[in-house]
């Protein structure tokens, strides 16, 4: 039996009250005060608190991947699939001690903003179109595509009605009140999303007869963060060597992740915020990996693993209660795609049309503008989320983050070196994000597609290729910077003004952090 023919009246019934109360939550934020409409568009007139901050990072990362991929990977693999949920916490602490101090010092607005000021504009022109297609592809489409599997399972609609019914939920509050709208009802879904899952969790350890009869019933390397080097799906070395090319990016660098950082009242208020979602990704594993471990036992003959969240739902909550989680599923599909939706709109808006065609532009032009552009941006990733419908074969855990893993090497070189070395040059800058964007997405096809890793075993794992990738692009910026002869070198007009220490009491949060997960990785590492 399918997984819709499973839900009742009642569960549907439940989704639409949920919807009804997500709009109204979303229409109070973005109207209850016209007056500051155009600065809570982009960055809700830095006005978020570090609840509001957590819950948006945590709410932005926690998309269909997590629910689908993540018990997917589950049910074949076990918990390996938590480092990239518990590794992050380095670059998440990274983004609050380096990078969040010198973007708020700079007072910038978007992270090509930020690099225009330090390498000049041809490099904010650069990285504010690399940003566009980055959030269009790796944000907006993938979570799409991997929205319109679920919605599928949940509903039998054909992929492009489900994609366009998640698209105009989405568009709906970052068209009307932007990241404030977002921020306000990312609070409330993410605390529904933790309380659903956690139940889900309880039940099946429950069902299966507690915790002890959970690990006996599974093999042992299920409960180990690092596996063998020779191991074929995600060996120790690839994660250790590959994944902190994939961490600075996504935490440090990207658009959709930084944005609510940029928000926030006060660089305090930042730090908190990253610190909060650092321990909101520990609940990642428990109530998102531990469910596809639960189906193993349960429904060991499952024949496709995408469908382990849902059949779970179907088979252990009651009616109504599978309604509620179909709501927080959707929930958490909006809140991803709203947050893309709000940077694509915050980066052209703001790095393209007010720097290059209209710097005179008026609030009421960069909110006109924003909106266009989300309403345009929405309808282009519904035809390059059918297009990747219509690759087949493809493992999605796998796909979501093999294309991050070739997106990431250009942007964190370029970061990396322009914050952490004065001597990186502009011209060094360009070519990379020109010639190394090239390179690694060149890479990134022929690995997917042209000569496919299922099917050729000549190809190291794609985490170690974009391990590689990064050397090769970070020696090229050395090379190229201190052989730079240019007699008008761009001068960065950066001025962070007096960077920010942390606190005795903020160090002694991140302490705690830092103690927890290292005792975490201790002990899934004890077999």
């Amino acid at each position: 039996m399918e997984i819709h023919e499973l839900l009742s009246t009642v569960d549907f019934v439940v989704v639409g009250v949920y919807v009804l109360i997500l709009v109204g939550i979303g229409y109070w934020a973005s109207f209850r005060n016209k007056k500051e409409a155009g600065e809570n568009l982009f960055l809700a007139g830095n006005s978020l608190n570090w609840t509001s901050i957590g819950f948006t990072m945590w709410g932005t990362n926690v998309g269909p991947s997590m629910l689908i991929a993540s018990a997917s990977i589950g049910y074949t693999t076990g918990i390996v699939a938590g480092n990239f949920a518990w590794y992050a916490f380095i670059f998440i602490f990274l983004l609050a001690v380096v990078f969040a101090p010198r973007y708020m010092g700079a007072r910038v607005q978007t992270l090509p903003e930020f690099m225009g000021k330090r390498f000049g504009d041809s490099t904010r022109n650069i990285l504010a179109w690399y940003t566009i297609v980055t959030v269009l592809i790796s944000w907006l489409s993938l979570t799409l595509f991997a929205g319109g599997i679920l919605i599928q399972q949940i509903l039998g609609i054909p992929m492009w009605l489900s994609v366009i019914v998640l698209i105009i939920i989405s568009s709906f509050f970052t068209i009307a009140g932007g990241l404030k709208a977002i921020a306000y009802t990312n609070v409330f879904q993410m605390i529904l999303l933790i309380v659903v899952s956690l139940a889900l969790t309880i039940t099946g350890i429950y069902k299966i007869g507690g915790i002890d009869t959970l690990i006996a019933e599974t093999p042992s390397e299920y409960w180990n963060l690092f596996l063998p080097a020779d191991d074929p799906n995600y060996p120790w070395m690839a994660i250790i060597l590959g994944y902190p090319i994939m961490g600075v990016w996504f935490w440090c660098t990207d658009q959709s992740m930084v944005q609510s950082v940029l928000g926030a009242k006060n660089i305090k208020q930042g730090q908190l915020g990253a610190n909060f979602t650092g321990w909101l990704k520990i609940l990642d594993v428990p109530l998102f990996i531990l469910p596809g471990v639960i189906c193993f036992i349960l429904y060991p003959d499952l024949q496709n693993p995408d469908e382990a969240y849902m059949t779970m739902v179907t088979r252990m909550f009651p009616v109504g209660m599978t309604g509620l989680v179909m709501a927080v599923l959707i929930a958490a599909l909006v809140s991803t795609i709203d947050s893309a939706l709000n940077a694509l709109s915050t980066v052209f808006t703001m790095d393209i049309y007010v720097k290059k065609f209209k710097p005179e532009a008026t609030k009421r032009d960069e909110i006109r503008t924003g909106r266009i552009v989300t309403a345009l941006g929405a309808v282009l990733a519904i035809f390059v989320t059918l297009a990747i419908n219509s690759i087949k074969g493809l493992n999605l855990f796998d796909v979501f983050q093999s294309i991050l893993g070739f997106i990431a090497p250009p942007m964190s070189v370029v970061f990396l070196f322009g914050v952490m070395w004065k001597k990186t040059t502009t011209r060094a800058v360009n070519i990379i994000l020109i010639f190394g964007t090239l390179l690694s997405l060149g890479i990134g096809v022929l690995y997917l597609w042209v000569f496919p890793s299922a099917t050729n075993d000549f190809w190291p794992h794609f985490l170690l290729l974009s391990f590689y990738i990064f050397l090769l692009l970070s020696v090229l910026t050395v090379i190229l910077s201190l052989t730079d002869r240019s007699k008008d070198k761009f001068v960065s007009t950066l001025d962070y003004g007096e960077l920010p220490k942390l606190k005795r009491s903020a160090w002694l949060i991140w302490a705690a952090l830092i103690i927890v997960m290292i005792g975490l990785y201790i002990f899934f590492n004890g077999n």
